[in-house]
């Protein structure tokens, strides 16, 4: 198993559902894809520059054809992309990022991967959440992207959760802040892949508990509050999660309103889940996820149990 202390990029994630063929994508040339990772490198703009940010975080050497399959608003200022990637070689651990290459736009875009690698090796599919912003490959997505517009990717971080077979189990606590959910999402759904896996064949990675801390400004910044509640309820034995917003200004709903708190998360509530069986990630503002790291070293977690990514 294997987790690091890293600060990275700007993140997504989301999920949405469209179908495109294999033989179209093909249709992506060699020759584009040099101009896509090449001339789009030289060309980076320095103040927004993915690429200089994580200089020297490990990469994939791949760089892939993708093209975009689907597209949803998965809050007012989300918009999720599905991509359908058919190169073999290229595969990824849940909580990666990948380098977004467009065509067009010079600046390389850094985005989490929000799908659980079993998505991909199904369907060669990934899903990816990007919050509206001026970052040219941002605006990209919200204004110019459509289906079959086709892109490049090439995946890298050492934020991830990847447990092989023989190891130990171990609880997670995520923490996300915002559009931070994007790789711990990516965690949650391997996570019940693992589970569903183990409880199916009697064998593999055994998954111990998981608590998700979440918070947005409001219910309706709070991505993926489906798809994460129907894995609470289909592990609830498992997968339990504290829904938090801080800005509320409407009624919330009856469904989500066991899982809402008003306010933000509490040094005490993660302070409950320290054990030496816990695994801690942390997606989030800068402030946020240096806060929750220390107050885990404070609270003597182990540096190698504490896991962390900022988005810019």
């Amino acid at each position: 198993m294997a987790c690091a202390v890293v600060v990275t990029p700007g993140l997504l994630r989301g999920s949405v559902a469209a179908v495109c063929t294999q033989a179209a994508l093909l249709r992506l040339t060699a020759s584009t894809l040099r101009h896509l990772t090449l001339t789009r490198i030289m060309k980076s703009k320095k103040e927004t520059d993915h690429l200089e940010r994580t200089a020297s975080v490990i990469r994939q050497e791949v760089v892939s054809p993708a093209k975009v399959c689907g597209a949803a608003d998965e809050s007012p200022s989300v918009k999720s992309l599905r991509l359908l990637v058919t190169d073999k070689e290229f595969s990824f651990k849940a909580g990666q990022w990948i380098d977004f290459f467009i065509p067009g736009v010079s600046v390389v875009g850094g985005f989490s991967i929000c799908s659980s690698p079993r998505l991909l090796e199904q369907e060669r599919m990934i899903e990816l959440a990007v919050k509206h912003a001026n970052h040219p490959p941002a605006l990209w997505v919200h204004n110019k992207c459509t289906l079959d517009s086709e892109v490049a990717v090439r995946v890298g971080g050492e934020f991830f959760f990847d447990p092989q077979p023989t190891d130990a189990s171990r609880n997670l606590v995520l923490i996300a802040g915002g559009v931070g959910i994007n790789p711990l999402l990516s965690i949650l759904r391997h996570s019940a892949d693992l589970h569903r896996e183990q409880a199916n064949k009697g064998s593999g990675y055994e998954i111990g508990t998981i608590k998700l801390f979440y918070s947005a400004k409001n219910t309706s910044e709070l991505l993926f509050k489906k798809n994460i509640l129907n894995l609470v309820n289909e592990f609830p034995e498992k997968i339990a999660c504290s829904l938090h917003v801080t800005r509320q200004t409407t009624q919330i709903s009856a469904e989500l309103k066991p899982y809402i708190t008003e306010g933000r998360i509490t040094e005490k509530e993660i302070r409950d889940h320290v054990s030496k069986e816990t695994l801690f990630y942390i997606c989030g503002p800068p402030p946020m996820t240096d806060f929750f790291s220390k107050q885990l070293e404070d609270s003597h977690v182990p540096k190698e149990h504490i896991c962390f990514e900022k988005w810019w």
